[in-house]
């Protein structure tokens, strides 16, 4: 069960490793228009934050898996 648990974790920061370029893209493309000021540079921190996100995720699942071992 730990194992999966961890395998879990390194597959959700794989998915979401894989997905920043599209959401980069996304946002690249948003920016182009007519965004200016404090949006553009709030629009700009959302593939961080993207990042941030998955990363917290596929952490806290593999942390989970090995508390489940007892090697936390």
């Amino acid at each position: 069960m730990a194992l999966g648990r961890l395998l879990e974790g390194f597959i959700t920061i794989l998915i979401g490793v894989n997905l920043i370029p599209s959401v980069a893209d996304q946002i690249s493309l948003a920016t182009s228009g007519n965004v200016t000021g404090s949006s553009a540079t709030i629009l700009n921190l959302v593939t961080l934050f993207f990042a941030l996100g998955i990363m917290v995720a596929g952490v806290n699942i593999a942390v989970g898996g090995l508390q489940d071992v007892g090697l936390i």
